[in-house]
């Protein structure tokens, strides 16, 4: 043999280490976890800034929602032909009024045309005249609509201003 014969090693040599496999995530999954992250990193956000805006809270749920201010639409209604005496000072219609009494619907429109507030005729004067005027009160009206449609039994509606409506200056009549 020759000297520069080597022999061979006693070990082996280590083993190469293989490169890790890559596994394969789903798109959806991929975008569900990023939606969940972001959710909560949104949540959080919030509950520092809402918490800056809340001084003095005992917690957010103890915060109370804001309701819309409201007012009473307050003023008359007088009925001109048809009138019928009550016998104790109040009166109703007749004659194609029947429609027309204590009780009787009052609604409040905003200008689309909604449903707002309802309420009824109240309580009844035979004026001298021969008329008979009904008081109309109207509560828990929203502000902030402009102007108002009001409307008693199904006899048409009268259009206020909010500053009249808010003042009492509902007046309208019928016959």
């Amino acid at each position: 043999m020759s000297s520069n014969y080597l022999p061979p090693p006693t070990d082996p040599p280590p083993p190469f280490p293989h490169p890790p496999k890559h596994r394969y995530v789903h798109p959806l999954l991929a975008a569900l976890v990023g939606a969940v992250v972001g959710a909560g990193a949104v949540g959080s956000a919030w509950a520092v800034v809402g918490g800056s805006h809340g001084a003095g809270k005992t917690s957010p749920s103890s915060a109370t929602p804001q309701t819309p201010r409201t007012f009473a639409l307050n003023g008359t209604f007088e009925l001109a032909d048809g009138v019928i005496d009550d016998g104790t000072g109040g009166c109703q219609g007749g004659d194609g009024y029947d429609d027309i009494f204590e009780g009787a619907a009052v609604t409040v429109y905003d200008g689309a045309g909604t449903v707002i507030a309802t309420g009824e005729l109240g309580e009844s004067t035979l004026e001298s005249e021969g008329t008979c005027r009904f008081d109309v009160s109207v509560g828990n009206v929203p502000t902030g609509r402009g102007f108002y449609k009001v409307e008693v039994s199904h006899r048409g509606t009268v259009q206020l201003s909010e500053t009249e409506a808010e003042s009492g200056a509902f007046g309208a009549s019928l016959g």
